[in-house]
């Protein structure tokens, strides 16, 4: 199986990004599942039903989330509607949603497990051994596993990817919005990268106009960020899974460029 893993999906240029770019990056490389970790897709915090269908439509098909994917009320209602978007899934009991499906792609299964770190970060349930949970749940014929790990700490990111060596075929972090020259292959064949980056306005800092970033660093006064403008990128990991065993065989950075025009809407 093919799989291609998309970071951070935000705002309207990253969901442009993904409309604009997305399909022919698709076929020039012959993917059979793609995902996305789209809790920055409405305005950056999020999102609607509206920007889940957008996003859908240009060629995701498993929508990956994090902390902010319950910043809006309407958000967190589609996490029981939609099979396809999913939530970090070491929340506590009772939280909306789901965090990890199981689906096919051309004739082959596959499961796709969301977790979310805890250091810098909420101090919600384990995410070690909520993946041991979820994976001696997994029926044994379903050989392709992914995990998206959505984490800042770079050691706790490596850190659940060698425990899970061997078990998942792949664990791409995201969150963080810059993309690692870390992309390898470990015992086992699991695929990892620490962070796979965004799909997003280029000349950013992480998404927002790089002078508003700046004035909050500098004052240390809250700021008002918008996203940035100018080209935009998809970027993520592009995976090769043997479809018998479940490893991966090949990962390979995926850093796309698209000229999206001076966009600063947000949305």
């Amino acid at each position: 199986m093919r799989v291609l893993i998309i970071g951070d999906v935000l705002s309207k240029t990253g969901r442009s990004a993904l409309s604009r770019g997305l399909p022919s990056l698709r076929e020039r490389l012959g993917v059979d599942l793609c995902t996305a970790n789209v809790e920055n897709g409405a305005g950056m915090f999020g999102v609607t039903r509206q920007v889940v269908e957008e996003i859908s439509r240009s060629g995701v098909d498993v929508m990956t989330s994090g902390n902010h994917i319950f910043d809006k009320r309407e958000g967190m209602a589609l996490l029981d509607d939609r099979a396809d978007l999913l939530r970090p899934a070491n929340y506590p009991p009772g939280v909306p949603g789901r965090g990890w499906m199981i689906g096919e792609a051309g004739g082959i299964p596959y499961c796709v497990i969301n977790l979310q770190g805890r250091t810098f970060m909420a101090d919600i349930d384990c995410p070690f051994r909520a993946a041991d949970r979820i994976v001696a749940e997994i029926p044994r014929d379903v050989k392709v596993r992914i995990v998206d790990f959505h984490a800042e700490a770079t050691s706790e990111k490596l850190a659940l990817a060698y425990y899970l060596a061997g078990r998942v075929s792949v664990v791409a972090g995201t969150h963080t919005h810059v993309p690692t020259a870390d992309e390898r292959i470990l015992p086992g064949g699991t695929a990892y990268q620490t962070d796979v980056g965004m799909a997003g306005p280029f000349d950013s800092v992480i998404g927002v106009r790089p002078e508003q970033v700046i004035e909050r660093f500098l004052t240390g006064i809250p700021v008002r960020f918008q996203v940035g403008g100018g080209s935009a990128c998809i970027e993520g990991l592009y995976i090769e899974i043997d479809d018998a065993t479940g490893e991966a065989v090949r990962a390979e950075r995926i850093d796309e460029r698209i000229d999206e025009g001076d966009i600063h809407a947000e949305g």
